[in-house]
């Protein structure tokens, strides 16, 4: 090895001094990559607290954002319930105001004869001049007679319509049975809050009713609440007659409950008459019945469960030219037209909805199968 020069006055370093230098470099190399990693491990917690921070105050605003639509949707919904009631009432003195001593007269006339059968009662109350203006004008999609017909009315039967609505049947089946027979409605609580959608329907209901006592003073009303079935009827009804209101049974998970009380209700062998829009086959009734269609062997194989025969079923109510595929559902269609003057020539070609119409019997409900332990 080669001798190495130091200068003078420089002492020759020994083997420990350097040791003790090259420990010290290393060292001062692992502090300095411990201080860049602590850094970067800073760096990162900052940037994920940032991150999670940004997604929090976005979430936050979502839902702010949501909660604002929410509470804009109620106040349009309140602000269209007091324009609807507002025009009910109108609409109520309007109709009230037809009934004249001549009206009244052929009115009484109507109510108060006695008719040999169905077919007589029913054809004398569909030309009868009392039916609201526009009524009468849909017969041509609803076919009445033939509907009636089918599931077998006569005179002297005591029927519960359920869910009358604007009572397009109501003003035609009352003074049908109103000589012989019995019409009952069901209805909900006219007196309830009237923020809600549910009030305003009974207090139309309720309107109608009141609109003649010669039509309207026999028939009974059933008050229920939608959503807890329940009827104070228990063998006294020939017939059960349910027009397009399976689907709302089906929103509110109260099918099952609602058949069961028609089959309480019911004589035995009474009749449940069901016309509701039918859905294409296959499709889910939960998913379906939103858009207002019901699958016909969904609503078939609910009524067998229930303790009903299905007897017949007719085509009187089909229309293959409803598609069924409308963003709004059923309300597409007339009478609703939900589209306004949007596309409302080619929903009116259309016509009313493709509707099942089917029969059944009251049978003695079959037991429960046994739970297996």
């Amino acid at each position: 090895m080669a001798s190495t020069d130091y200068p003078q006055g420089m002492k020759k370093p020994t083997l420990l001094a350097l040791a003790l230098a090259v420990t010290s470099t290393a060292s001062c190399s692992t502090s300095t990559s411990a201080i860049t990693d602590a850094a970067n491990t800073s760096a990162a917690s900052a940037e994920t607290a940032t991150a999670a921070a940004a997604a929090e105050a976005a979430a936050e605003a979502e839902a702010e954002a949501a909660k604002v639509a929410e509470e804009a949707k109620a106040k349009a919904a309140a602000a269209q319930l007091e324009v609807d009631r507002a025009a009910l009432k109108v609409s109520h003195e309007a109709a009230k105001a037809r009934f004249v001593p001549a009206m009244n007269k052929k009115v009484k006339a109507l109510a108060t004869k006695s008719y040999p059968n169905g077919k007589a009662a029913l054809e004398a109350a569909l030309k009868s001049p009392h039916r609201l203006p526009g009524n009468a004008a849909r017969d041509g999609d609803r076919h009445p007679l033939k509907t009636m017909e089918f599931f077998g009315l006569k005179p002297d039967m005591t029927v519960l319509e359920y869910g009358p609505g604007g009572g397009w049947w109501t003003e035609i089946l009352a003074p049908a049975l109103h000589k012989k027979g019995k019409l009952i409605v069901t209805n909900g609580d006219d007196k309830g809050p009237p923020e809600l959608r549910s009030t305003y329907y009974a207090e139309r209901v309720s309107l109608l009713l009141q609109e003649s006592e010669d039509l309207y003073g026999k028939v009974e009303v059933q008050v229920v609440d939608g959503k807890k079935p329940a009827l104070t009827l228990d063998k006294n009804v020939d017939m059960v007659f349910v027009a397009r209101g399976l689907h709302g049974m089906i929103n509110n998970g109260t099918l099952e409950a609602w058949l069961g009380q028609f089959h309480k209700a019911l004589k035995d062998k009474g009749v449940l008459a069901i016309e509701q829009h039918r859905a294409k086959e296959g499709a889910d009734a939960k998913e379906s019945s939103k858009q207002g269609y019901v699958p016909e062997a969904y609503v078939i194989a609910a009524a067998e469960a229930a303790g009903f025969k299905l007897e017949a079923k007719s085509e009187v109510n089909a229309n293959p030219k409803d598609t069924k595929d409308y963003p709004e559902g059923v309300w597409a269609l007339p009478p609703s037209l939900r589209r306004g003057e949007t596309d409302k020539e080619a929903m009116t070609a259309i016509g009313e909805s493709d509707r099942m119409t089917l029969k059944f019997v009251k049978v003695a409900k079959a037991p429960e199968a046994p739970v297996k332990p």
